[in-house]
């Protein structure tokens, strides 16, 4: 006999009301048509996920997002409007089979996507992007900055 309640919610899945790492939490609007709790929030927490590290460097923008258990079909990166990069995807769910038991599921699924309007000195035309162990890097080079010519003045009086 456990000291700790458990309990079984409705899909068959066991939470625990003092695991602070349980995924099901108490819902005070789960009978709103707008519930959060729905299966549909579950699919969107992909897009919370998804971390996403920005650099730049003196040669280019630097992009590395974390998409482990991807392939990289199931990426797009794309560019709106010529200054926002797009990066989107799907991370399947696993199908469940009737006989197995869930202990617990962390693993998010659904889609994502990431937007960033990027600075006016992007080369928008030589984007480069590539995926190895489940990191997508996003290389946009950065055009020169030219420095202004700067003319002296010679003060009179």
């Amino acid at each position: 006999m456990s000291l700790i309640p458990s309990f079984f919610n409705g899909n068959g899945r066991r939470s625990n009301i003092f695991d602070p790492f349980s995924l099901d939490v108490w819902d005070p609007f789960k009978d709103f048509p707008f519930s959060s709790s729905s299966e549909a929030s579950r699919e969107t927490s992909a897009l919370v996920n998804t971390r996403i590290d920005w650099k730049e460097t003196p040669q280019a923008h630097v992009f590395k997002a974390d998409l482990p258990g991807i392939k990289k079909e199931e990426v797009k990166v794309e560019v709106e409007d010529d200054k926002v990069l797009q990066i989107r995807g799907e991370r399947n769910r696993e199908v469940e089979e009737k006989n197995d038991t869930w202990h617990r599921v962390e693993r998010s699924s659904g889609q994502f996507m990431r937007r960033f309007r990027l600075p006016e000195n992007a080369k928008m035309d030589q984007i480069k992007a590539s995926m190895e162990n489940g990191v997508l890097t996003v290389t946009i080079p950065k055009e020169e900055v030219k420095k202004a010519d700067v003319k002296s003045i010679e003060i009179s009086g």
